[in-house]
């Protein structure tokens, strides 16, 4: 039996490869299953809307388990901001806090929480661990803190560049309250967190995951050795881009061009448009985004940290081989984006919207340049409803806020049909449970299903939409911030394109609507009135009042065949069955 510490060969014996991928993506699953657990809002430990990652000591990701791809993709960013940031200033019990998208950030919602693990003898950096999670509200113009109105940073919540969350052992509570509650509500309009101290109670479960990692790396460096476990880290990341470079390659050589090119429109009209140049002799590429459209007044600006994580998601789903989604996937590729576009905006920009849309739609570009498959739903369906802010005398009072993202239906491909109801691409969360949504907060949901007739037909088809309508129990803020409302996601190779996305407000007719007939004042039957409300909107829904989503499916690939399984290209005759990510890692967890 080899002796665990005996200095590793110079090339990789493919074993302790193996070995050491899974020692530590199980490092990142024990962070991701202590979060869940220890966690006490909706969105995480119900939606699972969090990541947990290891990081090499110059901040490059090295491991993660199948969390939230949009985090993964863009946490080596903060790491590396708060490292330059800190230096060696940084010691045993120190942890960080961040969310700001000019130090790697997505949205503000998104806080990371970042740990040193230190080397015991000689107490230098040798990894860190990271967990991001999305909190429900952390203050702005609207409950949830996704406000789909907003044009500036300042509406949109609390803003952190950098923050010693634990300072040498110590929980900073006053600081974290100063931050989050007493800063972003200085802003005209916008209130503080409405619930800080579930924020708090998540941002602990955040730090306890980090330390649960911290330990877990310790025992497998001594284990091993700290050299063998450093030098398969980097062994690691080496056979990630040998994986990019031979497919880059392979394109090239299917394609018959070195050049590929795409460009896909937001429902503003906006492009985001992309060049691909392949280098065929060492299997590198240029991405450049040049002629991609300016900053928007809006929020769907994407910061830079989200565009690169939209091209290594897109990058290790291309590939066909079983490697942990790290650092080494970018190595080949070289990334060109416009300044002053949208992918590229502003100190001060809106952003909430880049991360959660504009990624989506980065992704079907990337995909549609190498020709992958059609467009999925291209979309996450942003819904936030809650209570609470300012009262008329500028005070902040106590409230909450719900956000949830609503599944739609992903593309074809040459060869497979596009999945019905399911979450695509870079989000990867779960939806609230039904249970839960109507326990927690004062609504009920009439309807949860698939959108017949949604999908894009084809020899390949898409998959369908899905439809969600609930209805409030009491007035409340309702926020809408979705895409594919006027652009239909397309089709490929002849396939047809999807239905767009629909929100429709069914509002219950009361006393004081103008448009009641008169003499019908006191009717308590009459019809409800249908209001679209758009992509982007937000409501003060009265008592009663419903809200129908209608998201979009994906497009189709290749020309339809008439066909006895195209006829039904929407529907689902076989038995269902979970599968994706977050199946795998249910049945993983289940092992333990």
């Amino acid at each position: 039996m080899t002796d665990p510490t005996t200095k590793a060969p110079k090339g990789p014996d493919p074993i302790l490869l193996t070995l050491f991928a899974n020692r530590f993506m199980s490092v990142a699953e024990a962070m991701g299953r202590s979060l869940q657990q220890t966690s006490i809002s909706t969105n995480i430990k119900e939606r699972l809307d969090f990541s947990c990652a290891l990081f090499a000591p110059d901040g490059d990701l090295v491991a993660n388990a199948p969390f939230i791809p949009i985090h993964l993709g863009s946490m080596s960013f903060a790491v590396k901001y708060q490292m330059k940031l800190y230096g060696k200033e940084l010691k045993q019990g120190d942890v960080l806090m961040t969310n700001s998208p000019h130090a790697g950030g997505s949205h503000l919602p998104d806080i990371t929480i970042i740990t040193p693990v230190f080397e015991a003898k000689s107490n230098e950096i040798i990894f860190f661990t990271a967990s991001r999670g999305h909190h429900a509200d952390i203050g702005g113009i609207l409950p949830g803190s996704m406000p789909p109105t907003s044009v500036n940073i300042f509406e949109e919540g609390a803003e952190i560049v950098s923050f010693k969350i634990v300072n040498n052992g110590m929980f900073d509570k006053k600081g974290l309250y100063e931050y989050m509650v007493d800063k972003p509500s200085q802003y005209p309009g916008s209130s503080g967190c409405r619930n800080i101290k579930d924020v708090e109670s998540d941002l602990k479960a955040q730090i306890a995951a980090n330390h649960k990692g911290v330990q877990l790396i310790q025992a497998i460096v001594d284990d091993y050795g700290l050299e063998t476990v450093q030098e398969y880290m980097y062994h690691i990341r080496a056979n990630a881009e040998r994986s990019v470079r031979n497919l880059l390659r392979d394109v090239a050589k299917r394609a018959g061009t070195n050049v590929l090119e795409s460009v896909d429109y937001l429902d503003d009209g906006s492009p985001i448009q992309l060049k691909v140049e392949i280098n065929e002799e060492d299997g590198s590429a240029v991405l450049d985004f040049e002629g991609t459209g300016c900053e928007v007044r809006g929020n769907l600006n994407s910061p830079i940290s989200v565009v690169h994580s939209a091209v290594i998601y897109c990058m290790r789903s291309m590939l066909d081989v079983d490697i942990p989604l790290n650092a080494g996937c970018l190595v080949p590729l070289e990334i060109k984006i416009p300044e002053k576009s949208l992918l590229s905006p502003s100190r001060t920009a809106a952003v909430c919207g880049g991360n959660v849309l504009t990624s989506q739609r980065i992704v079907d570009v990337v995909l549609k340049a190498f020709h992958a498959c059609a467009a999925s739903q291209g979309c996450t369906n942003n819904l936030t409803f809650g209570t609470g802010g300012k009262d008329k005398n500028g005070v902040n009072t106590a409230g909450w806020g719900y956000y949830e993202t609503i599944a739609g239906g992903s593309g074809a491909g040459p060869g497979w049909h596009g999945t019905s109801g399911v979450h695509t691409h870079i989000t990867n969360t779960r939806i609230g449970d039904v249970e839960i949504l109507e326990r927690r907060y004062p609504v009920l949901l009439h309807r949860f299903g698939l959108r017949p007739g949604s999908a894009g037909q084809g020899k390949w088809h898409g998959g369908d939409g899905v439809i969600r309508e609930f209805e409030v129990l009491q007035q409340l803020q309702v926020s809408i911030l979705s895409e594919r409302r006027t652009r239909q996601p397309y089709g490929m190779e002849g396939g047809e394109p999807a239905a767009m996305g629909r929100n429709t407000w069914v509002k219950k007719q009361r006393k004081e609507d103008k448009d009641i007939p008169e003499g019908r004042e006191d009717d308590e039957n009459l019809d409800p009135r249908y209001i679209n409300i758009g992509g982007k909107a937000t409501v003060f829904m009265g008592k009663g009042d419903r809200l129908l989503i209608e998201t979009p499916g994906g497009g189709g690939w290749g020309i339809p065949e008439d066909t006895e399984e195209d006829a039904g290209h929407g529907t689902h005759v076989r038995a269902w069955e979970a599968r994706g990510s977050l199946a795998e890692r249910a049945a993983r967890q289940a092992g333990f």
